[in-house]
């Protein structure tokens, strides 16, 4: 898988997330929303992580537009993780708990749809396909090294079971997505 789609992928687990967590809170389910934001903030950790070490260090250079979204992302990076410190020391399900992860939710899904929309589009017309599935494969590894489900811990799961965990993770376009793309997206049943 390449980069950008095993990034997009993340993105799209994170979504999933976020609705579920929305759907928690809407419910009033203080155990599910303490939960679900402890998924988050784990999955935000390991992305970021990844991000950082090994993704934004190999296209930063590649243009200066390229680069300026770069240092800004690793600045929106660093307000998610100042939020979650402040998140951490609240009691979970306060008003104040649920609008700061209600702000880090703004915050990623702003994050993620600029990378997708502006980022991710220069970068696979900067870099030839080969090199960008190295990276992903790269951006892979390491997700297992930070202790992280990586793909080939879900590539021979059925395509049904698949629709099934992607449907219960709430992910977004679980409908559009091939076996490989849900392999990467889903979080293991």
């Amino acid at each position: 898988m390449d980069a950008l789609s095993l990034l997009i992928a993340d993105h799209n687990r994170v979504r999933g997330l976020f609705a579920r967590f929305k759907a928690a809170n809407d419910a009033g389910d203080t155990g599910a929303m303490t939960t679900l934001a402890g998924t988050i903030f784990s999955e935000l950790e390991v992305h970021t992580t990844i991000e950082e070490e090994l993704f934004y260090p190999s296209v930063h250079d590649l243009s200066d537009e390229i680069g300026e979204t770069v240092d800004e992302g690793i600045q929106e990076h660093h307000v998610v993780k100042v939020l979650m410190g402040e998140i951490g020391g609240l009691e979970p399900g306060t008003d104040q708990w649920v609008a700061k992860l209600t702000v880090l939710i703004e915050n990623v899904e702003h994050h993620a749809e600029e990378e997708e929309q502006e980022l991710f589009p220069q970068v696979r017309s900067s870099r030839g396909i080969d090199d960008l599935k190295q990276l992903g494969e790269q951006l892979d590894v390491r997700k297992g090294e930070l202790g992280a489900p990586v793909l080939a811990d879900k590539i021979d799961l059925t395509d049904q079971r698949l629709h099934e965990l992607a449907t219960e993770q709430a992910i977004p376009g679980r409908s559009s997505m091939d076996h490989e793309q849900l392999a990467a997206t889903v979080s293991p049943g």
